[in-house]
């Protein structure tokens, strides 16, 4: 058998729970197939069920919640009255251009002396914080904000403290160690937190800020109204850039957030939607996570992530146009640098299989670029289902990302080898570290034994879990339009995975060079599917009228302003090749940024 036939995921069907399903049915009056996509992710009252498909901007968290909420509040005020220099330290992703554009912007409203800073991410300096320092002393700021960003910079934080310049720090990322000493923390992960949505990205921690700030200048006379709503396009942008889970609040920022971009008054996102070739009308996360984020976080990656902060802030429509298609430039540059690398070590893997009797992947060298290492991890992770660690070294420094699978947090590996480490954090299926060259072979053994000794054969097969099996009569555009309750698909909530039994009429075809489209009947009803990237699949369907399983998506394609249903295959097999029952409730979580 071929490895990519070995690499085909484990189907894994749905839970079965009849009475639970007829409850869920009867009570919300919707499909069968959507109660049961319900019963499938783990929902298990009737409560959560109606938060989830019903919750509105009421439903968000009070702020104040947020341990040390009122001393930030209170210490940015006082900066606010006395007229003190502010500067917004953010990260460099999408989640921290959005953190940062929302604060600069919405102090800036209020009338307070604001700046910021963004650090170069191609650096391999062991603290980048000392740039922003500096910057802060040239400017004259006694308050630095950090933004996504700072839990981890301990140090840099207490000699930012000692040059007499307060800091308040706002992140969403694991501690890994020693937690900084500062004005006040706002952290939903930290030890003793009170805050109730965990998965708040950067963005989200820093517009609950924001919040807390209208609230008290509300209260207190000193304003009459600020329209908090208007920043909710900066959340959904970077929450869905960051893959924030799409669940509690973080769904309810994103089904607003995407109204807000589709109306949004912010010059910049407009030309870059246009160089997207994002039409008006609606703007789906599939458009922000394929399109606009990959354009930003370009900035990240290879050039300057300030024009990113620039490009959300700016109000001149033709430097918006420039900025826009120089955004576009860098987005080209950075694919043709990842496409060298991604080569370059798809090459070591196929001429070294060795590697993969490991069940982790670890891999260095000075020919990456640090920017792009990020991207073509999460793809080795989820090509190989396997830990991976890559690492870029320049001057003898090592840049590394690291991604993983639910069977194997990260955090408790890494604060392992904490002592050969010069910085790292992040989450326990997504971190950044940073390492002197001469630990590398150290930090890779070790990672490498850690995964040997956890993981399971089993656990290196990749899943797909099933949400639901379906008729194709039941594939009507009212079900379809039912199935938008479910929505913002996105990370921990994704679009549904339906299966059925049907049989392939027509022998499939190749479409642009890669994708496989599929001719398929049930009950003398017959539906188009296209499986992309599929083509090298197609030696599997050379028989006629062969009866397959086939786990798809659902969509509504529109050709010559006629719409029909489509379904998009994520895999086929050959009918009674086998899926696995489901045997647990609950998923495990699923891979973060």
């Amino acid at each position: 058998m071929s490895l990519v036939l070995k690499n085909q995921p484990s189907w894994v069907l749905p839970i079965k729970n009849p009475e639970w399903h007829k409850k869920i049915t009867t009570e919300f009056n919707i499909h069968p197939v959507t109660a049961q996509i319900l019963v499938s992710r783990g929902f298990s009252t009737l409560e959560d069920i109606h938060n989830y498909l019903y919750a509105s901007l009421s439903n968000l968290h009070d702020p104040s919640l947020f341990q040390d909420m009122d001393k930030a509040v209170a210490r940015i005020i006082k900066a606010f009255k006395a007229n003190e220099g502010i500067l917004i330290y953010g990260d460099n992703d999408v989640d921290g251009m959005t953190a940062t554009a929302l604060l600069v912007e919405f102090l800036r409203n209020i009338g307070a002396k604001v700046f910021f800073f963004i650090p170069d991410a191609t650096s391999h300096k062991k603290s980048i914080i000392s740039d922003a320092l500096q910057y802060a002393i040239q400017n004259k700021c006694s308050l630095l904000i950090t933004v996504d960003c700072g839990i981890t910079a301990a140090k840099e934080i207490k000699h930012v403290i000692e040059h007499n310049i307060d800091v308040i720090i706002t992140d969403h990322h694991e501690p890994t160690s020693k937690i900084p000493h500062c004005i006040a923390t706002l952290n939903p992960k930290l030890l003793n937190s009170t805050y109730p949505n965990r998965e708040i990205t950067g963005v989200g921690v820093a517009f609950k800020l924001a919040h807390a700030l209208t609230n008290y200048l509300i209260e207190s006379g000193e304003v009459d109204y600020i329209d908090l709503r208007s920043y909710l396009d900066l959340v959904a942008l970077g929450t869905i850039s960051d893959m924030g889970a799409l669940l509690d609040e973080n769904r309810i920022f994103v089904r607003y957030g995407l109204k807000e971009l589709e109306d949004t008054k912010r010059i910049g996102l407009k030309k870059l939607f246009r160089v997207c070739e994002i039409g008006e009308g609606e703007i789906t996360p599939i458009d922000v996570a394929s399109k606009v984020a990959p354009r930003l976080n370009s900035l990240g990656r290879i050039a300057d992530p300030k024009k990113g902060v620039e490009l959300l802030l700016i109000r001149d429509e033709n430097q918006a146009s420039l900025l826009a298609n120089e955004l576009d430039l860098y987005n080209t540059e950075r694919q043709k640098i990842e496409r060298k690398a991604s080569e370059e070590i798809d090459k070591y893997i196929s001429d070294h299989p060795e590697i993969l009797n490991e069940k982790a992947i670890v891999l260095y060298s000075e020919k990456w670029h640090p920017g792009i290492i990020p991207i073509i991890t999460a793809r080795i992770t989820k090509q190989y289902n396997r830990p991976t660690l890559i690492i870029a070294i320049d001057n003898k420094i090592g840049k590394g990302s690291t991604r993983t699978i639910p069977e194997f947090p990260l955090l408790p590996v890494l604060k392992e080898n904490e002592d050969i480490l010069i910085n790292f954090g992040g989450h326990n299926y997504a971190a950044g570290l940073v390492i002197e060259e001469k630990n590398i072979e150290k930090l890779k053994k070790s990672f490498i034994e850690a995964a040997n000794k956890t993981l399971d054969e089993k656990d290196i097969i990749s899943k797909m879990y099933l949400d639901s099996e379906i008729n194709f009569d039941d594939l009507t555009f009212d079900f379809m339009e039912s199935l938008k309750l479910l929505e913002p698909f996105g990370n921990e909530n994704p679009a549904p995975l339906l299966y059925c039994d049907a049989k392939q009429v027509w022998a499939p075809k190749i479409v642009g060079k890669i994708h496989l489209k599929m001719y398929l009947e049930q009950n003398d009803r017959m539906l188009e599917g296209i499986g992309f990237g599929m083509a090298h699949r197609k030696g599997q369907l050379k028989k006629k009228n062969m009866i397959l399983n086939v786990a798809f998506t659902p969509h509504i394609n529109v050709f010559l302003n006629k719409a029909s249903i489509q379904l998009q295959i994520r895999d086929f097999k050959i009918k009674d090749e086998g899926i696995r029952p489901r045997k647990s409730t609950k998923k495990p979580n699923l891979p973060k940024k």
